[in-house]
C-alpha cells in the first residue's frame, strides 16, 4: 500500500491494517513529514519497524533512531534495499 502523503499514511497506521514494516521517505508531501509519520506510527504500534529512505547525506540524518529503525540513503541498489528490509524483518 502506498498512501499519497503523510496524512494518508497516518490514517493507514490508525486502521486495523496489518503492517509489518513502514518504509517512508523523510521528506513527504503535505503537513506530516516521514519522521513525524514514523513517530506517530511507533506511538500507535509500539513495535513498528521502520525504514527511512532519504536523499540527505548520512552526516545530516540522525542515525541514533533506536532499535527497529534504519536509514537507507539514495541512491541505492535493489540489493541494498532488500538487505535492509531483511535485516529489519529478522531483528
Amino acid at each position: 500500500m502506498r498512501p499519497p502523503d503523510g496524512a494518508a499514511g497516518l490514517n493507514v497506521l490508525r486502521s486495523d491494517t496489518k503492517i509489518d514494516l513502514l518504509v517512508t521517505d523523510l521528506g513527504l508531501p503535505g503537513v506530516i513529514n516521514g519522521r513525524q509519520l514514523a513517530d506517530a506510527g511507533r506511538e500507535l504500534r509500539h513495535a513498528l519497524k521502520t525504514l527511512f529512505i532519504t536523499g540527505y547525506t548520512a552526516t545530516i540524518v540522525d542515525r541514533t533512531l533506536g532499535p527497529g529503525i534504519q536509514i537507507l540513503t539514495k541512491p541505492f541498489s535493489i540489493d541494498a534495499l532488500a538487505a535492509q528490509v531483511r535485516g529489519l524483518m529478522h531483528s
